[in-house]
């Protein structure tokens, strides 16, 4: 069986952001196991998983992500929506927008250190959706 839901996420300033709490807040789980799949609805922000412990982590990622796509590069032409709007698409692309997590007893099977990312590669992306889908 499928099922669906609409996560809806704060917003966030851009950076690479702790959202698991967020995200698990807004889900119930069943008690066998199945599949979470989570699709961002966005072209301009990113999903992944990730250390979950140290914040120099999220800054880390946000130095190296900035120098992969970096703003005002000579020759863009998707410039109307802003310099930060082309480089976030990038970035989208290289960080990815899904995620399948595997669950069982009602607790996804994550590793000790693993976390879910908001990854926003815009100055004011304002609120994100996410699909959630239960696959029991």
């Amino acid at each position: 069986m499928i099922q669906h839901q609409l996560i809806r996420l704060s917003p966030k300033p851009r950076g690479f952001h702790l959202v698991h709490r967020e995200v698990m807040s807004q889900l119930v789980l069943p008690k066998g196991d199945g599949l979470l799949l989570l699709l961002l609805q966005h072209t301009s922000a990113g999903l992944c998983l990730n250390e979950n412990a140290d914040p120099d982590v999220r800054h880390d990622l946000d130095l190296y992500f900035d120098q992969l796509a970096p703003e005002r590069m000579a020759g863009m032409r998707h410039t109307l929506e802003g310099p930060d709007d082309m480089p976030a698409h990038v970035k989208a692309m290289l960080s990815g927008v899904q995620l399948a997590l595997p669950f069982s007893a009602g607790r996804l099977l994550l590793g000790s250190w693993q976390g879910i990312y908001l990854c926003e590669y815009r100055e004011r992306g304002g609120g994100r959706h996410i699909v959630a889908s239960l696959l029991t």
